[in-house]
């Protein structure tokens, strides 16, 4: 009886490691998609959990397909010894990241290895006013360098640099393109970061400071055009704020909170 007992367990033991080691990640789909609220989804996955790839797209509502948010497809190497507490995972996307990324470290604490995202100028009309109707064109590329993510009594920390460049920024309510190029720094110190915006070039200069914390931005700074480029641009500086004097200069007031 006990030799029964003991094949019996093996054999379930078995099965549970084969279903475990092939779980499609098409099964995962719906489950990403509840939890981002219909954000995101994973577009045409295919494979496993451990070995597979897709590309990240917004769930469609009914009868609509899904539309990709990042370029290229996304492939990833998971090794199963996370069930054991050991993170080790690469993930890849010619198209969209700069190098391939190395993840590593355990349940409490990652690290990610520096690389850099291209990102579509034009998605940033999804996050609402000003940028719906600005509409931004352009390239964005997200860098970081050191990147930790912790987890300290359910909540997630961060630690590292991380840079948006804004390249050849053009908007359709304005007939100067490209209207320059910006950068915005973060730099993290566990659940808030410092956040500095400057302008390298452009007719367009942005510049201000602030800070990210509990899923906020509070920032402060200053919008104004270069010389030569006031009666182009003041339209478009309507509508990014509220006019005021720094330095003796008129400039656009740009806050938030």
């Amino acid at each position: 009886m006990k030799r029964v007992l003991l094949w019996s367990l093996a054999g379930i033991v078995s099965v549970l490691i084969t279903l475990l080691v092939l779980f499609p990640i098409s099964y995962l789909v719906p489950i990403i998609e509840a939890q981002t609220q219909g954000r995101i989804t994973l577009g045409d996955a295919q494979g496993t959990l451990w070995n597979g790839s897709a590309f990240i797209g917004s769930a469609p509502s009914r009868d609509e397909a899904i539309t990709p948010l990042l370029p290229g497809r996304f492939n990833w190497h998971i090794s199963p010894l996370i069930l054991f507490g050991s993170v080790n995972a690469d993930l890849s996307n010619a198209e969209s990241l700069s190098q391939s990324i190395h993840i590593s470290g355990n349940w409490h604490e990652i690290t990610i290895s520096n690389a850099a995202l291209n990102l579509p100028a034009e998605r940033l009309s999804s996050l609402g006013a000003p940028l719906n109707t600005l509409q931004p064109s352009g390239q964005m590329r997200l860098s970081w360098q050191g990147l930790r993510v912790a987890l300290l009594a359910g909540a997630v920390q961060l630690g590292g640099v991380m840079n948006l460049s804004l390249q050849n920024i053009a908007s359709r309510l304005s007939p100067i393109k490209p209207l320059g190029a910006y950068n915005l720094e973060f730099i993290w110190h566990g659940a808030r970061a410092d956040v500095s915006l400057t302008s390298p070039q452009g007719p367009l200069l942005l510049a201000g400071k602030g800070d990210f914390s509990n899923g906020r931005l509070h920032f402060s700074g200053t919008a104004q055009a270069a010389a030569g480029h006031e009666n182009e641009l003041a339209n478009l500086l309507n509508l990014l704020g509220q006019r005021g004097v720094v330095d003796g200069k008129e400039v656009i007031l740009l806050n938030a909170n």
